[in-house]
């Protein structure tokens, strides 16, 4: 762990009780006297505290120093995603933190499943777990856009990864890039498309490999 998320971090005393508590001290297994590294993840400072008081069930930090040292990716990507399974979504989702993806837009495309129901809330904490785990400072934005018709008209500089031999290349100067979900984008989403690359690969990828590995030949 590199930190740990509280929305309060900051403050000169800082109450930790709940799954923070429980993290902290029964996982972490950390004692009174001993220092800790937090974050709220919206000021961009890691802030240290020092374990005051222990009880069952709750805790008192006290604020001790505090440092401005952002941790962000080196340029902004923005992956545009058609729906699949959420427990896919939900596996997936760290490695896409840890690589340094922006911003996510989960669309719903004609292929998706509509029975399918992304839940942000859920999301946002997987991403709070990947955080603290790999040091990023900030957290990565998420949106459910209804529509790939809606989610082209909001972002017209979109790229689609789809067949192509226009290959996409490492470090091109996209930031927009649109993976389909299972079965791929329709005849119809296709045509509305105005920019579309393919992967250099003779291979049928999975959605969330793609996504893996666009984010990767895009941020590394």
């Amino acid at each position: 762990m590199q930190f740990l998320y509280h929305s309060k971090a900051g403050v000169e005393f800082l109450d930790i009780e709940g799954e923070a508590f429980t993290y902290l001290f029964k996982v972490r297994r950390h004692r009174k006297g001993e220092i800790v590294a937090l974050r709220n993840m919206e000021d961009g400072y890691l802030y240290t505290y020092k374990i005051d008081t222990v009880t069952r069930k709750d805790a008192v930090l006290t604020l001790v120093h505090k440092e401005h040292k952002e941790i962000l990716p080196k340029r902004f990507v923005h992956l545009l995603w058609g729906v699949i399974e959420p427990k896919v979504i939900e596996k997936t989702l760290p490695s896409l933190n840890e690589l340094g993806v922006g911003r996510i837009s989960f669309v719903y495309c004609a292929r998706s499943q509509k029975n399918f129901k992304i839940r942000l809330d859920k999301l946002q904490k997987i991403l709070i777990n990947s955080c603290q785990q790999c040091g990023r400072s900030s957290l990565m934005e998420i949106e459910v856009i209804d529509s790939f018709e809606e989610a082209l008209q909001k972002y017209n500089d979109t790229v689609l990864i789809d067949f192509s031999e226009n290959y996409l290349q490492c470090g091109e100067s996209i930031q927009r890039v649109f993976i389909g979900p299972e079965g791929g984008f329709s005849d119809e989403e296709r045509k509305i498309a105005t920019q579309i690359k393919g992967l250099d690969t003779p291979l049928i990828l999975r959605s969330e490999t793609a996504a893996v590995a666009v984010s990767s030949v895009l941020m590394l």
